[in-house]
């Protein structure tokens, strides 16, 4: 403890010299979970590096947005720059102002109104694909479908299968170097020539070898595409000067990255929990029949698919991909009634925030009906599946409209069955992903279809 009330207090589990560095690798979920409970902020230690962890769900919010200027992106947006440093989710200040100035008519809802289409064409040939009684590992196909559709609308570009799994891998690996460099910030270990090391690098060669060509096909065949790619090549500076090639390369790596790991990891959770919830699997079969009626999904479905998005909203609650989110102070800053220094490293974990008690009643149930308009809403800053403030995901309506999008055309034509004796946990890696997750390909008649025979 400490006399200074405007300091907060220093968490429990402290082991001495490391501080809190073994129950933060022995459980990251559980330990980040545990840190709600000893207060609204309090210290950690990590070694020599003190960091502070908010918790209550106002001072994040305050944080986020009143306060959101004197916050940096801090450690893990440094380490994600590994992607390209010019990426709008890891660009600061003024550049990145700029940048979504730039991208925001790209995501406006019109936009991905006319992108609904191409959701649809990536997306079914890939569960077409899938055979009756497949095991299928579904943490990959649902990622992969994720990166297609992301490819597609930014860049108008469709992978053939062994090439989409060399770049879903590149960028997996780069995430899992990010991650380990957040918990293990060690200057020295990303400079040694490693095993580890030489495969980021490879990665990191392989996704700007993959993206620059996409980006030379463009500038060739100028005319053959309408695209955010297009877009940002015919972007010009107050001088006349187009984006600097590693600013393309970055912006597309980093959009691309973003959009397939976060989507993917959703839609695995949402098909995990159907195969344990028959009734709720039920009820999404009825929806999806009854609204798509055996046509296509088009744009004039999606706000009809109310359970589906339910769905994907109670599986942004309960499993959240934001395990770990950090920043760092510019300045000093008072956050409620504790004072916070310059250059302090500052964390909270929305997966925590996500599942408190104190905001939902049986936090562990999976129960879309939570966001039923007639039920009580959690209260302001305490449900941010997307972020908030100026800082909230660009992509937020993109992603929750391609998510309904999948969910609705895969049970249109398929139930998820478990695997016997699989066990499914959630794993703390740079998002939550279940630490394995087959499931068998079941094929469904829709309604329309069994009354049209």
């Amino acid at each position: 403890m400490t006399g200074d009330p405007h300091v907060p207090p220093m968490a429990p589990e402290r082991v001495p010299l490391i501080g809190h560095v073994l129950p933060m690798l022995k459980d990251r979920l559980a330990f980040v979970q545990r840190l709600r409970t000893y207060g609204p902020v309090v210290r950690l230690s990590f070694g020599p590096m003190t960091v502070t962890a908010v918790n209550a769900p106002e001072l994040i919010h305050e944080m986020l947005t009143g306060k959101s200027n004197s916050f940096s992106k801090g450690l893990l947006g440094d380490k994600l720059k590994l992607f390209g440093k010019e990426a709008l989710p890891v660009a600061e200040g003024k550049p990145h102002l700029k940048r979504r100035r730039l991208l925001q008519p790209s995501f406006h809802r019109e936009q991905i109104s006319r992108s609904v289409d191409t959701m649809r064409e990536t997306v079914e040939p890939t569960i077409a694909g899938w055979r009756e009684g497949e095991v299928l590992h579904l943490g990959t196909e649902m990622q992969l479908m994720a990166q297609d559709v992301a490819m597609a609308v930014l860049a108008s570009f469709n992978a053939e299968r062994g090439r989409a799994r060399a770049i879903l891998h590149a960028v997996d690996t780069v995430f899992r170097a990010a991650i380990r460099r957040v918990l293990i910030p060690v200057a020295l270990l990303e400079r040694l020539p490693t095993q580890r090391n030489r495969e980021l690098e490879a990665a990191r060669n392989l996704l700007r070898t993959e993206v620059g060509g996409i980006i030379e096909e463009h500038r060739a065949n100028p005319d053959a595409y309408e695209d955010l790619l297009s877009m940002l090549l015919e972007t010009r500076d107050e001088a006349g000067e187009p984006l600097p090639e590693n600013e393309l390369l970055s912006e597309i790596i980093g959009l691309l990255a973003a959009g397939s790991e976060t989507t993917g990891v959703t839609m695995s959770w949402l098909f995990h929990e159907l195969g344990q919830n028959p009734d709720l699997e039920r009820r999404l079969h009825e929806e999806v029949d009854a609204v798509l009626d055996g046509g296509p999904i088009t744009s004039e479905h999606i706000p009809r698919l109310v359970f589906a998005r339910n769905l994907v909203s109670e599986t942004l609650r309960l499993y959240h991909p934001g395990w770990l989110v950090t920043r760092q102070t510019t300045e000093p800053v008072r956050l409620g009634d504790f004072d916070l220094p310059a250059g302090r490293h500052v964390l909270w974990s929305i997966y925590a925030l996500h599942r408190d008690p104190d905001i939902y009643p049986d936090p562990l149930r999976f129960d879309p009906d939570r966001w039923l308009p007639e039920r009580p809403q959690p209260p302001r800053g305490a449900f941010i599946p997307f972020g908030s403030g100026k800082r909230m995901c660009i992509g937020d309506a993109f992603a929750m409209t391609e998510s309904v999008i999948m969910t609705a055309l895969i049970a249109s034509r398929w139930r998820m069955r478990p695997v016997a004796g699989e066990t499914v946990r959630p794993l703390g890696e740079l998002t939550v992903h279940p630490s394995s997750l087959n499931m068998i390909a079941e094929p469904r008649v829709p309604a329309a279809v069994r009354e049209a025979a």
